[in-house]
Formats: structure tokens, C-alpha cells, sequence
């Protein structure tokens, strides 16, 4: 069985900036990316962002297979934010990756990294 990605924001915006490592730049080029609602939703309210890198990202996004918000989601959001004490953000992006079994890629490992049953792996230090 093929392995799963969830594409934290950060590997968005590094992908989309070309500040990716070959490696990894490969490696979501040839995904079909997944990210969180979250993901989305932070992708867009980017304050930074012009009108033109709004319209790459909104391109990116209709690319994507977006995971909603579903029971199992928000209950395993719920535990990760009260065991971990973790922004809810990042906990509905762990929360997501753990459920629907996929390994996050993000350069945000500290805030994940003490999630059991989350696969991470940081795109700048792939082998």
C-alpha cells in the first residue's frame, strides 16, 4: 500500500516558494495533495499574501483533496488539544493525518512532535 501525505501549510507555502529541497519539492510534486480544511482556510487568510500569490494558492487548492471536519476528526482534535495542549489549529491538522492514517509533512515538527500515532516527517531533512 502506497504511503498517505497530509501537507501541513508551511510545506505549502515552502513548495509554492520554491524553498523546498529537491527532495521534497519531488515528492509533492508527485502527491496528489492532501491538505486539512485548516490548511485551507489558513492558506487563504494568509495576511502576507498579494492578490496575485492568493490566486496561485486558490489554484493550489482546487487541486487538492481538501479532509473536512468529521466526527472522528473533531473527537480526535478534542483529545489531542486537552492531552497535548497544543494550538486547536494543530490539533485539528494532527488530528486529521492520525485519523485518516497519513504522515504530515511539515517543518513544524516541535509542535507535533510529541503526538503518539502521528507520522511526521520535516521536508527540509528528507534523506
Amino acid at each position: 500500500m502506497e504511503q498517505g501525505y497530509l501537507i501541513d501549510t508551511n510545506t505549502v507555502i515552502d513548495f509554492l516558494d520554491n524553498k523546498l529541497p529537491e527532495k521534497a519539492a519531488v515528492l509533492v510534486e508527485n502527491l496528489v495533495p492532501q491538505i486539512s480544511v485548516i490548511t485551507r482556510m489558513e492558506l487563504l487568510a494568509w495576511p502576507q499574501a498579494n492578490e496575485q500569490q492568493l490566486q496561485v494558492l486558490q489554484a493550489f487548492i482546487t487541486v487538492c483533496n481538501v479532509l473536512t471536519l468529521d466526527e472522528a476528526v473533531i473527537v480526535k482534535a478534542i483529545e489531542l488539544r486537552k492531552t497535548y495542549r497544543i494550538k486547536l489549529p494543530d490539533a485539528i491538522i494532527a488530528a486529521t493525518a492520525v485519523v485518516w492514517n497519513l504522515t504530515l509533512i511539515s517543518r513544524n515538527i516541535a509542535d507535533f512532535k510529541n503526538i503518539q500515532g502521528l507520522q511526521i516527517v520535516n521536508p527540509h531533512e528528507l534523506a
